[in-house]
């Protein structure tokens, strides 16, 4: 069962120290506990944040896309690569990251979770 086979996908363990972070959470999971340094814009606001205010994430910019398991993450890591982007989607997500037990921040100074 893995319709995005296609799509590049990233281990938690292999992320490269130059990799752009992008979370397309929702707020409320943002705010729960996101990765330190990511860049958070939410998958519906992507498109119209892109062609305003792109910041980090240009062409050649390697960026690891970011949701809570994996699946958000999938559609928009295959919508920036057919815009010319190298996006990668990091396989399972948060929860991923969470199991790994890598470092998490919250917004509000709460012990970050996965929401």
């Amino acid at each position: 069962m893995h319709p995005h086979h296609q799509i590049p996908t990233v281990d938690v363990s292999e992320i490269s120290g130059d990799a752009v972070l992008l979370d397309v959470r929702e707020d409320f999971e943002w705010n729960a506990g996101h990765i330190d340094g990511a860049l958070h814009v939410p998958m519906n606001d992507l498109p119209q944040r892109l062609s305003y205010d792109a910041g980090a994430i240009t062409p050649d910019a390697n960026v690891v896309v970011v949701c809570k398991m994996g699946g958000r993450s999938a559609q928009v890591t295959a919508w920036l690569n057919q815009q010319g982007y190298r996006a990668t989607n990091l396989e399972g997500g948060m929860l991923a990251w969470a199991t790994a037990g890598k470092p998490m921040i919250s917004e509000d100074g709460t012990p970050p979770q996965v929401a």
